[in-house]
């Protein structure tokens, strides 16, 4: 399947299919104009990037890999400038399209890195994690950590074309597939409560490899996604900003673990979720029961669905103050992404930042 993001001018393809890394050349090399591709990729990748190599020398197209550490230290100040410093060596020009392969990670950095390279440069989105697959590779946003918080230096760019083959989450491990599977629930607790009960029906056999599960759920969150950023590709309007749901809890819990292996992304996002529809359920906004069911859902797949199986002990002032470093703060205000039911996430941005620190705190104990 091939889904359009539509932004006019910076439109571009997503294409879905099974086995498309291998036949990756028949997209690229229009792109590779006849010189070499860069690859960025991390040394957990490499078995995809030997099959990429190999089907662009096989399509008569040269290419350079630059292969980093993986893990969330490498969206780091140090290693934007070691690529930078890689991709000025190999001669990149404004019109070249470097290939981002690998994660979020990946990702986020080679995005970045191509925004500001003499002053823009072309990338192409080949992602291998289910998490990037249905979520950080589609949108533009791209961005490295900061000492103060994640995602804190960044720009909008959107690829060229995003490239996603559902084999090579083949050598996920089930914990990283895992943390891509909170990405795939959210949607369905943004609008779509349809698909959040399919996820109760399905999640498992798609967390066991189940083939035609991934790409239904695959093609569903790309679909939705595609949908909102064409609609508010820069977050203006409110309409994106649902897609953090989850995301303003989580990245407290990344900044308090360290933005370690001890927490991934997506292990912060399921807790966030489950934290946002649980305080939303206190202040009145939902049922009870519908925070219930979606705490029970993550933790049926693995997930953490609170601050304890999430191994933050953190107390509520402490949290609340990394909350503070939020890139979605406006005039000294924190938007929240609470519910008034499953598929039914708003925009908050009247929350009182006190009663978040107690909700917290009893959360805790």
């Amino acid at each position: 399947m091939t889904i359009h993001v539509a932004l006019g001018a910076r439109s571009y393809p997503i294409h879905i299919e099974r086995g498309l890394l291998g036949r990756a050349a028949d997209h690229l090399v229009p792109l590779a104009r006849g010189r070499t591709m860069a690859i960025v990729t991390d040394e957990n990748v490499r078995p995809h990037l030997d099959t990429l190599q190999a089907a662009l020398t096989a399509a008569g197209v040269a290419s350079e890999a630059i292969v980093l550490a993986p893990g969330e230290a490498t969206k780091s100040w140090g290693q934007l400038e070691t690529l930078t410093d890689r991709l000025l060596d190999l001669g990149v020009e404004r019109n070249d399209h470097v290939v981002a392969l690998g994660g979020g990670v990946i990702g986020d950095l080679v995005g970045f890195a191509c925004a500001i390279l003499k002053r823009g440069c072309n990338f192409v989105q080949v992602p291998t994690t289910l998490l990037a697959q249905v979520d950080s590779s589609v949108g533009g946003k791209t961005a490295i950590n900061a000492a103060a918080g994640k995602n804190l230096i960044g720009a909008f760019h959107q690829p060229a074309m995003v490239l996603i083959d559902p084999d090579t989450l083949d050598t996920l491990p089930p914990r990283e597939a895992r943390a891509g599977y909170a990405e795939i629930v959210k949607y369905g607790l943004i609008d779509d409560p349809e698909f959040f009960a399919w996820c109760e029906a399905n999640g498992a056999a798609l967390l066991a490899g189940d083939a035609d599960a991934r790409i239904h759920a695959i093609t569903h969150s790309v679909t939705a996604k595609a949908r909102i950023v064409g609609e508010d590709e820069h977050e203006t309007r409110g309409r994106r900003a649902l897609l953090n749901l989850g995301h303003t809890f989580g990245h407290a819990l990344e900044a308090e673990t360290g933005y370690s292996s001890r927490l991934l992304h997506g292990e912060a996002v399921a807790a966030g979720m489950a934290l946002a529809f649980a305080f939303s359920a206190e202040q009145g906004l939902c049922a009870v029961e519908d925070a219930a069911r979606v705490a029970a859902h993550l933790r049926d797949a693995g997930l953490p669905g609170g601050l304890a199986a999430a191994g933050v002990d953190a107390d509520g002032e402490t949290l609340v103050a990394h909350m503070l470093h939020d890139k979605k703060m406006d005039a000294g205000t924190l938007p929240f992404l609470l519910a008034r039911g499953i598929g039914q996430t708003y925009l908050d941005r009247s929350v009182d930042l006190g009663a978040v620190a107690a909700f917290l705190n009893a959360a805790r104990g």
